[in-house]
């Protein structure tokens, strides 16, 4: 049964990296540089950290293998936007970064479809 779930378990990161890799991708084939990724803190982790032109992007990469418990832009709830925020507030105060700010989100489906939105919150 362990080893059941660690299995289980292993998939749904496995799902989930490969989403993220995605989008890693096709936000550099769409002109932004990567800063970092999967910065993590005491109150949550940032996916991917790039910068557009002079503004610094912080892009939460969601996934869903199917919408029947809502989109991957639905699962982006305010308590969520607000662990990513605050993540990004101790990001910043560990950084010297004097430039705008924009959270973007890249949603995957799991038929493949991508849905990027720029200034999401």
């Amino acid at each position: 049964m362990l080893f059941t779930k660690l299995k289980a378990k292993a998939a749904h990161l496995i799902r989930g990296e490969s989403a993220e890799e995605q989008a890693h991708k096709f936000l550099i084939d769409k002109g932004l540089k990567p800063v970092c990724r999967n910065y993590r803190c005491k109150l949550g982790e940032l996916d991917l950290i790039m910068t557009d032109n002079q503004t610094l992007v912080i892009v939460e990469v969601r996934y869903r293998k199917t919408d029947k418990y809502g989109s991957a832009v639905e699962s982006i709830t305010r308590a969520k936007q607000s662990r990513i925020i605050a993540a990004t507030h101790t990001y910043l105060s560990s950084q010297k970064v004097d430039r705008p700010i924009r959270f973007d989100v890249v949603a995957i489906s799991g038929n493949g479809n991508l849905e990027w939105i720029q200034n999401a919150f």
